[in-house]
């Protein structure tokens, strides 16, 4: 059996999870490598509005292929946040 590699791609069901609250969203994430600080760098966009956050505030992003913290910055004018994060992606 091998580990899930890290892709640069995911679309797809996600749970996010803070101190504000536990929401089911649909998620558009990316990645990528930077050779420049070694690190894997993802983002993407959340599907859903959620209730009882603020920009700048961290949330875990959960899928089935595992979890990670986020930054939450840029809501859009649909109240959609974008979410950030470096390290192993939670997808």
């Amino acid at each position: 059996m091998s580990e899930h590699e890290p892709q640069h791609l995911y679309d797809g069901p996600a749970r996010l999870e803070s101190e504000a609250g536990v929401w089911e969203s649909d998620v558009a994430l990316r990645g990528v490598f930077q050779p420049i600080d070694g690190h894997f760098h993802w983002y993407g966009r959340i599907g859903t509005t959620l209730a009882g956050v603020r920009n700048g505030q961290t949330v875990t992003v959960r899928t089935d292929h595992g979890a990670a913290e986020g930054r939450l910055s840029d809501l859009d004018p649909w109240g959609r946040f974008r979410v950030a994060g470096t390290g192993r992606p939670p997808f």
